[in-house]
């Protein structure tokens, strides 16, 4: 993986979208909500509290549910990810 997340970020893979019908009819993209589920691809080293570093919660591997308008969106390598602070994942999904 060439994108490292830093501090207390994590690079999360949105689930793909299933292609919703409405009886014959395709619904657009642009009607569509946003995934709020994703993989942990990635993530940071942690963020600093009183001077001593405090490492994630959540760990590569990890599908996790994140807020509706969270993180930044990116594209590489032909795949969508999502840069997220930790702080803006409501859950992790066992």
């Amino acid at each position: 993986m060439a994108i490292k997340p830093l501090g207390d970020r994590v690079l999360v893979e949105p689930k793909k979208e299933s292609e919703e019908k409405i009886g014959m009819l395709y619904v657009p993209d642009t009607a569509k909500e946003k995934p709020q589920e994703g993989k942990v691809i990635e993530v940071g080293q942690g963020k600093y509290e009183d001077g001593k570093l405090v490492s994630l919660e959540v760990k590569v591997g990890d599908t996790v549910l994140y807020g509706k308008y969270s993180g930044t969106e990116i594209k590489h390598g032909g795949h969508e990810y999502l840069i997220v602070r930790e702080s803006d994942i409501l859950a992790v999904i066992k």
